[in-house]
């Protein structure tokens, strides 16, 4: 079957603003197999971008967020249109794109200081990377560590995931709200893989 034909796909574009001509490997072999997972994304996706904890514009940055670390061209542009549409502002927007990399600095970094706790000369030179982005943000330091816990739970780094939980909710974040940041970037991070 045509991936055009697919009723739940032709749908799915449509809620995410995606062209129908996108196609993907993946996406044909589930077409193709009529696999169940094309509904069970499509809801969850529904699902984790309607938040009660969140605002429509927040998930869709933090979708953001998630489609800039993965490199997804087309799920960057789907949740950047999506994130404007609730109001997102180009210094928003940017900002997004910004946190994402300064996580995947740090992801790595902290990482590695982490492998390493056994050598204490890693642990004390300091870490030497300008990070300015992360002092006075335009989304608001709450929502910015939020979404610098996210990535960095994608991204697998157990420092940083400890380290911005704590801050999160030292800025005010109830568990719920970082539970749903987290379910979140995981059904992106699968979309990802199958858009």
């Amino acid at each position: 079957m045509d991936i055009t034909q697919n009723e739940t796909i032709v749908n799915f574009f449509n809620e995410l603003g995606i062209d129908g001509s996108h196609s993907s490997h993946s996406l044909e072999s589930l077409v193709a197999a009529d696999s169940r997972f094309i509904r069970d994304l499509k809801l969850n996706v529904s699902s984790v971008l309607a938040s009660a904890n969140m605002s429509r514009k927040e998930t869709a940055l933090l979708a953001l967020s998630v489609a800039v670390n993965e490199k997804h061209e087309v799920l960057m542009n789907a949740f950047e249109n999506m994130a404007r549409k609730e109001g997102a502002t180009d210094a928003e927007i940017g900002e997004t794109h910004a946190c994402t990399a300064v996580m995947n600095v740090n992801n790595v970094f902290y990482r590695f200081r982490h492998y390493m706790s056994d050598v204490s000369f890693y642990e004390n030179q300091p870490a030497g990377l300008r990070m300015s982005v992360m002092m006075n943000p335009v989304l608001g330091k709450e929502f910015f560590e939020l979404m610098s816990l996210a990535v960095s739970a994608v991204n697998g780094c157990e420092r940083c995931v400890t380290s911005h939980e704590n801050s999160v909710k030292q800025h005010g974040a109830s568990e719920a709200r970082i539970y749903d940041a987290i379910r979140l970037s995981a059904v992106i991070k699968s979309l990802c893989l199958v858009f």
